[in-house]
């Protein structure tokens, strides 16, 4: 598929056209704007036969799965939950440089598995324009392995086109601030355990209870440091929150 030109009303279309022409999809739903619009359009363009696919694992917090529902809601699309566990597999425990390559295969893994019981010949995911930009991106290298299609990416649409498609449809997460999985928040040859993700959501929750919208809890095997967005800066400063 060629990458796409024109307006964003116009690449939104030739979303829904082409996926149109499917027999039907399963979108890998994290609940994030990207996988969003992406069920948006698919539900338009499929009915029925769209399907919203959330992996449950340790490292996606209760929180982010409770959104996905939600969104899920809005959209009108039917929504599966699948588990699965990044802990069984030692090359994610290792963490190492290629830890979102194992994540996502496994996680995409489970996608392919839960549209083959469904009898859907597709699985697409929310990979934009923006994230094919260079550098060492990992997951896309499980993308392009498993043959997940990534139709906004085919489009040429990037994640100010994608946040102002979901403004169009009404989404409520046409401005949720990129998260990325909690395994992240442990830096890069420390091992990853269930302990440590734990005590990172919790954390994390705690930094949510006090308003925070973009924001990082990182572990460093054991010391916290709390990471805010730079227009939160002041509020982080605030001593009631210092104390806390």
């Amino acid at each position: 598929m060629t990458a796409g030109t024109g307006t964003v009303e116009e690449k939104a279309q030739a979303v829904r056209d082409d996926l149109a022409d499917r027999e039907g999809v399963l979108v890998a739903f994290s609940g994030g704007v990207d996988s969003s619009v992406v069920a948006a359009l698919a539900r338009d363009a499929l009915g029925e036969d769209a399907v919203a696919c959330t992996a449950k694992s340790e490292t996606l917090p209760e929180a982010e799965l409770d959104d996905a529902r939600r969104i899920a809601e809005e959209i009108s699309i039917r929504h599966e939950v699948v588990e699965f566990s990044e802990l069984d597999d030692p090359n994610f425990v290792v963490n190492d440089d290629d830890r979102c390559y194992h994540c996502r295969t496994m996680r995409l893994g489970k996608m392919f598995d839960a549209a083959e019981r469904l009898g859907i010949p597709v699985v697409c995911d929310g990979t934009n324009a923006s994230d094919a930009d260079g550098g060492h991106r990992p997951g896309l290298q499980a993308v392009d392995e498993l043959d997940a299609y990534s139709p906004l990416l085919a489009h040429d649409i990037d994640k100010d086109e994608v946040r102002a498609i979901a403004d169009d449809y009404g989404l409520s997460v046409a401005d949720k601030p990129s998260m990325a999985c909690l395994s992240s928040r442990i830096p890069t040859g420390l091992e990853v355990t269930e302990e440590k993700l734990t005590r990172v959501e919790r954390a994390e929750q705690l930094v949510r209870q006090w308003g925070f919208s973009q924001f990082r809890v990182r572990d460093h095997d054991g010391l916290a440091r709390i990471e805010v967005g730079r227009d939160e800066l002041d509020a982080a400063l605030n001593p009631e929150f210092v104390a806390a």
